[in-house]
């Protein structure tokens, strides 16, 4: 009886064992795919020569204030617009950005790193890279595919979605990364390309219907349909870009914006192509060394994985 008694103590420890074993591989797993760093590339110089004529410095006089920047090269005007009241309101900001003589938008990593799970908040990526404005990305470090290419260097190819492409003649065009190989996009002349999506505008009319729009089959994801914080880029004419956040999930401030609402304001606004960014948490607009918007309403930003931005 006692013989007995031992064999099931130790087969009652021996699953216990098992099951804390079992849990710690799942918990590990998930460690690895959404928190753990995993640096691919460190980024010495995000300004490549394949991207030379897009990173040419602004010079001569700079005129600014809290709202407007006017260089040489580049102008840029800030906006904030409430609409609605009490649970309707709405707060969204739309930066309408020119350039001259060539396409200085850029892009940089949080921590100058490629890889999975690295994050900063999009102000301190701006302030390292001494941008005069910046928005959050595409967040591609939360996935590990799509075709990325930043400042001209191919990082990842692996073809997964609808994306959007930066030529360095200053325009914007959406396209399919499973029908458009990498280095046809080189060249190009693609400087930069986004992987998130859905495309909003597409040759100056709504690209769709957005009711069961999903972006990745990643854990955690969903429709993203319902009323949320958004950020989106937008071209209206080659060199002449709109740049839009909406702020979210605060009552009476702000409640987000639908797809269909982000991507019927763009056409309103003059788009002729308009492309949705990750959003949520991460929709963040910078200029002039300070955070406009409100992230999710509690002035705290969520570290993102990299930042569209224009240097001083």
């Amino acid at each position: 009886m006692a013989i007995f008694r031992r064999r099931k103590k130790t087969k009652i420890t021996l699953i216990i064992v098992l099951f804390f074993a079992v849990i710690g591989t799942i918990l590990y797993r998930l460690a690895d795919r959404y928190l753990i760093e995993h640096v691919e590339v460190v980024v010495t110089d995000n300004r490549t020569v394949a991207n030379t004529a897009a990173v040419t410095q602004s010079s001569g006089q700079v005129q600014s204030d809290d709202w407007n920047y006017k260089s040489d090269n580049e102008t840029i005007s800030v906006k904030k617009v409430q609409t609605g009241s009490g649970e309707e309101t709405i707060t969204y900001f739309v930066a309408d950005v020119t350039f001259t003589n060539s396409t200085n938008l850029l892009t940089a990593f949080a921590k100058n790193s490629f890889g999975t799970n690295i994050i900063e908040n999009t102000s301190t990526i701006a302030s390292d890279h001494n941008a005069v404005f910046a928005i959050n990305g595409d967040y591609y470090g939360f996935r590990n595919n799509g075709v990325i290419i930043r400042n001209g260097e191919l990082y990842r190819d692996d073809p997964a979605r609808e994306a959007l492409a930066l030529f360095n003649d200053g325009t914007l065009k959406s396209y399919d990364e499973e029908q458009t190989s990498s280095s046809s996009l080189l060249a190009q002349g693609v400087t930069n390309t986004f992987s998130f999506g859905p495309v909003l505008v597409k040759d100056a009319e709504v690209a769709g219907d957005f009711d069961s729009v999903k972006i990745d089959t990643n854990f955690g994801n969903r429709s993203i349909q319902s009323s949320n914080p958004r950020t989106g880029i937008g071209m209206i004419s080659p060199n002449h870009f709109l740049f839009i956040v909406v702020d979210g999930r605060k009552e009476n401030y702000s409640k987000g914006m639908t797809l269909t609402e982000f991507a019927n304001l763009f056409a309103e606004l003059g788009a002729t192509e308009a492309y949705n960014l990750d959003g949520g948490g991460s929709s963040t607009m910078y200029f002039m060394g300070r955070v406009v918007n409100n992230p999710l309403g509690k002035q705290k930003e969520r570290g993102v994985s990299d930042i569209i931005y224009i240097p001083e």
